[in-house]
């Protein structure tokens, strides 16, 4: 690995110093310091998310040996506090962008999938006053859309702990991809608009859903599938069903619990609508990386800027490490799995640090 291949560097790559201005001018944010820029932030939060940083006076303490400016911990505070956390959720989108564009994959399935969850974070209720959540907790939640051909987040939405999932998921809809949810999503009415949107999707059903004018359709057996029924109808009691038909596809999971799925997806086979749904678990094991690795649990800052922008940088740090995965991927025979390489990765870049502090060689 190239020794100036720092995930600050990276992100100097891929955005510009006027990429980075035209969005802070089109957020109205005019960056008066010197020394301490939004770029100092960016890059700041990258390596804390990396780093695993326990706090800014951590991070400001250990700064200089990653090739930071020294500063003191109150004014990578303030600039948190300060830096209109658009700024930083813009630059993610900006990142995704041209990412995406460069890791191009074959698709598996008929059309790309969008798989939409949520993640929690919480911290003590006395950190967060603004994001209460349960109990003695506050939180925030990152609503994601996640692209599994990718492996990368393409579009995030922020709230507070306590939102619910259905009405933000109304945001992260795309009639290009079939969106796959998980129960949270369902609702009758949204199934029926997505129909008359022609909004592609595969969603799960509640257990409690009556099924109405239940009519099977013809399919292939065989002993090895997994699939118990698949049969179009309406969703619904008499008081609350659904205008539109949609079809139904039962199947058993890798425990033997059946999982019933609602989709307007009719071209593809029920087993194919199966695999689609199970799709949605490769979000749930990006949501624990991130957590895992990227030190997203520990959050520096208790205003809503300071909080939302060390996330996104947190998820900006994925995009760039898978980004750079990829690229290594082609340009090499090595089947390095992203978490063994992001391991190397880590001990390429500590070990770096530590020549910088002996003074033999510069990021």
């Amino acid at each position: 690995m190239h020794k100036h291949t720092t995930l600050p560097n990276l992100m100097q790559e891929i955005v510009s110093d006027e990429d980075l201005q035209s969005i802070t001018e089109a957020v109205g944010y005019h960056d008066t310091s010197r020394t301490f820029t939004v770029r100092t932030l960016v890059d700041f939060f990258l390596l804390a998310a990396l780093h695993e940083w326990k706090s800014f006076r951590h991070g400001a303490d250990v700064a200089k040996m990653y090739g930071l400016p020294t500063f003191h911990y109150s004014t990578v505070s303030k600039k948190a506090k300060e830096v209109p956390y658009e700024v930083m959720k813009r630059l993610f989108a900006l990142v995704v962008s041209k990412c995406n564009h460069q890791t191009r994959r074959s698709l598996r399935f008929p059309k790309a999938l969008r798989i939409v969850d949520s993640t929690t974070v919480t911290v003590g209720k006395n950190r967060l006053t603004w994001a209460p959540y349960h109990g003695e907790r506050s939180g925030v939640k990152m609503h994601v859309a996640y692209s599994p051909e990718q492996q990368m987040p393409s579009d995030i939405v922020e709230t507070v702990g306590l939102r619910h999932d259905g009405p933000v998921g109304e945001r992260l809809t795309d009639v290009q991809t079939v969106l796959v949810e998980d129960r949270a999503y369902f609702k009758i009415e949204r199934l029926d608009r997505f129909v008359e949107q022609k909004q592609p999707f595969v969603i799960r059903m509640k257990d409690n859903v009556e099924i109405h004018q239940k009519k099977s359709l013809k399919r292939l057996s065989s002993s090895s599938s997994s699939i118990v029924a698949d049969f179009t109808c309406q969703l619904g009691t008499k008081q609350c069903r659904s205008k539109k038909r949609h079809r139904v596809v039962i199947f058993q999971d890798a425990n033997g619990h059946e999982i019933r799925v609602v989709t307007n997806v009719l071209e593809a086979s029920a087993e194919k609508i199966a695999e689609m749904y199970q799709e949605r678990w490769t979000v749930e094991v990006f949501f624990r990386w991130i957590k895992q690795y990227l030190n997203v649990p520990t959050l520096f800052g208790t205003n809503e800027h300071a909080v939302y922008n060390q996330l996104f940088a947190a998820f900006i740090a994925y995009v760039l490490l898978r980004w750079l995965y990829h690229r290594t991927e082609k340009r090499t025979t090595s089947s390095l799995t992203f978490l063994s390489f992001v391991r190397r990765f880590f001990l390429w870049a500590t070990s770096s640090r530590m020549e910088i502090r002996d003074g033999s060689c510069l990021i």
